[in-house]
């Protein structure tokens, strides 16, 4: 399946970043290279792009979508880890930093990673597949108390405490393997839902996700992280799409502030 992936914010984020031609310019979020072509687009032979991205998939498209421009740097890594990303790379400070946090609508739509309660698939979950933790493992070996707070947590969902019991009742008569028989077990849970919301597995999905991919609990020191690696006068932006992201930012925005 192709990479689609349609840049958030495109001329906003570019806007924001300021860029200078002969700048070093880190995208942690390389997705299909929509905003990555854009800021190299901008920069001269002098200018530098790191690209990092979790999914071997996205970086095999950027790479392609932006084989004719020789002053990129792809790297498979995480950016909770931009720190160390640019030590290994000999880079001390760079120009801007551009995060679009959150799940690619390519990894949504193709159904083998089981991003999506729309159509069946594997429950896998992960951006990362060279990782251990998938989603399958999560919904059949984590405790009745630990996916509830999971749920909760992160997916802000009010029927946390029946979903997970329902999940626990429904793997102890056998393993729950992909996204439609989770998306029919939560169906079940909830007493009843408003149509207009959404489909009723929309958050917990969305908090098993989080879970896998350990989105959250470090975003606040990943945007502390960001900032310490920019150069005076350096630009950092990031795009957030729910509460939770959009928390994690503003506390770390709050306290850099602080120290000014």
């Amino acid at each position: 399946m192709e990479f689609n992936h349609k840049s958030v914010l495109l001329e906003e984020c570019i806007t924001g970043l300021n860029i200078k031609p002969d700048g070093i310019y880190v995208d942690g979020t390389m997705g299909g290279a929509g905003h990555s072509k854009k800021i190299v687009e901008q920069l001269s032979d002098k200018g530098r792009l790191i690209g990092i991205d979790r999914d071997t998939d996205a970086l095999q498209t950027a790479k392609e979508r932006l084989k004719y421009y020789k002053n990129v740097t792809y790297v498979h890594g995480n950016h909770d880890d931009i720190k160390e990303i640019l030590e290994n790379l000999k880079i001390d400070k760079v120009d801007g930093i551009l995060l679009d946090l959150g799940v690619s609508s390519y990894q949504i739509d193709e159904k083998e990673r089981g991003f999506s309660y729309m159509q069946d698939g594997a429950l896998d979950m992960r951006m990362d597949q060279t990782q251990i933790l998938t989603a399958e493992e999560v919904v059949n070996t984590y405790s009745e108390e630990a996916l509830s707070k999971i749920i909760y947590e992160y997916g802000e969902e009010r029927f946390s405490r029946q979903i997970a019991k329902k999940i626990c009742e429904e793997r102890k008569k056998k393993q729950i393997h992909t996204t439609q028989e989770l998306a029919e077990i939560i169906k079940k849970a909830v007493p009843f839902y408003d149509k207009n919301a959404g489909h009723p597995a929309k958050r917990t999905f969305q908090a098993i996700r989080i879970e896998v991919n350990d989105e959250i609990r470090p975003l606040k020191d990943t945007v502390k992280h960001a900032i310490e690696c920019l150069k005076p006068q350096g630009r950092l932006c990031i795009i957030t799409f729910h509460s939770l992201e959009d928390r994690a930012v503003k506390m770390a925005y709050g306290e850099a502030l602080r120290k000014m």
